[in-house]
């Protein structure tokens, strides 16, 4: 366990990718149903929008960067906007480290639903803080989707969104439009500065990397030589599982007992 704890290791066709636990992290979408979570982690990780909608149940991704030589993992959990089981939403919660709260601009409740969930992980982090003497930072970004819709069907205003994020450094509010790639792009790079993570894992800022690549992907002198002055790339695993539920679980009690490395998370399938 403690052998594994110095490395991340993300297998994808016939390549082995190692990422330190360091440079590990994990982004949790929340928000309400039909509110365009899964609309926006598309367009993150592959640029597209759909527009048949399909109800999210609980989606895993997982992107691997090399940037300037460094190798970076970051996990994506797209939840479910019923919440059926609500000690998987507070797990999500405990084990994610940066976090998108969606609303649809055109729809109160879901609006309301943003401010209950904003506050529940203020809860959940502050009481494992209190355990783990972790930093109090806490990147969030509220996210009011489909800015696209004429003003006549919107149902929050502006300022009521601000009103959320103000006074928090850490807390950044955008009106997007997954649909028109509207402010996607800077809602991304303004998340991953306030979490001090290389602003090169914004969508717009690193060149996409197919999995063929992958043998040689983690090599500091990784370059294509039709790509000129860039040095971040991104690669989609498409083998990627969701952590179990008990190697979560595993993951906080180590955090609050001090054992082992505090940003590990063993990697398995789902049980």
């Amino acid at each position: 366990f403690q052998d594994q704890a110095m490395m991340k290791t993300m297998s994808g066709g016939n390549c082995n990718l190692n990422v330190p636990a360091k440079n590990s992290y994990r982004m949790v979408v929340l928000g309400a149903s039909r509110v365009g979570k899964s609309s926006i982690v598309s367009r993150f990780l592959n640029g597209r929008f759909e527009d048949q909608y399909t109800p999210t149940i609980e989606d895993f991704h997982r992107k691997v960067y090399n940037i300037r030589g460094d190798m970076y993992q970051l996990d994506i959990l797209d939840t479910s906007g019923n919440h059926p089981f609500p000690a998987m939403r507070r797990l999500s919660i405990l084990t994610g480290d940066v976090f998108i709260l969606v609303f649809s601009l055109d729809n109160r409740e879901s609006f309301d639903e943003v401010k209950r969930l904003q506050k529940q992980i203020l809860e959940v982090k502050s009481c494992l803080k209190n355990k783990t003497k972790e930093s109090a930072d806490l990147p969030m970004v509220i996210c009011g989707n489909k800015n696209d819709h004429s003003e006549i069907f919107r149902k929050v205003r502006t300022d009521e969104g601000e009103n959320l994020v103000s006074n928090d450094e850490n807390c950044a509010y955008f009106e997007v439009s997954a649909k028109k790639n509207t402010n996607v792009d800077e809602m991304f790079y303004v998340l991953f500065s306030m979490a001090k993570l290389p602003h090169e894992m914004s969508p717009s800022l690193h060149r996409k990397i197919s999995i063929q690549y992958g043998d040689t992907f983690q090599q500091k002198s990784f370059r294509m030589r039709r790509v000129k002055d860039m040095d971040a790339y991104g690669m989609i695993s498409p083998f990627a599982r969701r952590p179990s539920v008990n190697s979560d679980l595993k993951y906080i009690k180590s955090k609050v007992l001090r054992e082992g490395q505090s940003r590990e998370r063993e990697k398995c399938t789902v049980q």
